[in-house]
């Protein structure tokens, strides 16, 4: 959990650095509270893979089956929150001037999309705190990056709130489903620093969860993720 608070009522000043002390407010009501409340467990499940792979596709699913059972959920999705949250530099100049767009807005080159999955880390652990299974589906291609957000969840959250899911869809198949039209943009030098065809993805190594997308039903792909959530106790059993 965050720290307790030393002083929350005060501004110091780090004599180091000459920034203010920036402290933790506990809320009056604990997680613990919550979970007892809701009859289930919070944590983060986190879909990674290829653009096309199916990841929010099989999010969706999973998030419309806890739904139905009354589990309180919140899905964040990719492209979702590069329209605010994690907004392009483009989005941000209709209501900001160049310099904050370029200051502030992300791109898709390897330290934007560091940034970008820290800021969702961020937000799915707040997400956590109000009791919530938070599902995200990002490409998020880089091990370290995924790393970073699972140890920041467990960090603050202890032990076992953390799944990490890996949508295993070969190349070829999310290629071929090129709903948007992303990969034959990237083929022909359209798009820079796309994952899998100019940029690397770095397929996780000890994933909790492995599916083989473009094979099964994403029906069943997410009946495998409701599993390993009962398994981890996470759900009420009568689900």
């Amino acid at each position: 959990m965050p720290p307790s608070p030393t002083d929350s009522t005060s501004e110091k000043l780090q004599p180091e650095t000459g920034a203010p002390q920036i402290v933790w407010h506990h809320a009056s009501v604990s997680l613990d509270e919550r979970i007892v409340r809701q009859r289930h467990k919070a944590g983060v499940v986190w879909f990674t893979g290829l653009s096309g792979s199916g990841k929010s596709t099989v999010a969706n699913v999973v998030d419309q089956m806890l739904w139905k059972e009354s589990i309180r959920t919140y899905l964040l999705d990719g492209d979702n929150v590069r329209h605010g949250l994690c907004a392009t530099p483009a989005i941000l100049l209709k209501d900001h001037s160049e310099s904050f767009a370029k200051r502030f807005g992300l791109g898709f080159g390897p330290e934007d999309r560091e940034e970008n999955i820290r800021r969702v880390g961020a937000a799915a652990g707040l997400l956590v705190g109000a009791g919530l299974i938070v599902l995200t589906a990002f490409v998020s291609p880089y091990r370290n990056d995924r790393q970073r957000v699972r140890e920041q969840i467990e960090k603050e959250y202890g032990p076992e709130t953390f799944v990490e899911v890996f949508v295993d869809t070969p190349l070829e198949i999310c290629e071929s489903r090129d709903p948007k039209g992303l990969y034959k943009q990237a083929r022909a030098g359209k798009i820079a620093n796309f994952t899998g065809i100019s940029d690397p993805y770095e397929a996780p190594e000890d994933a909790e969860v492995v599916l083989a997308g473009g094979i099964e039903s994403p029906e069943t792909l997410a009946n495998r993720v409701i599993a390993e959530l009962k398994s981890r106790q996470w759900l009420p059993e009568v689900i």
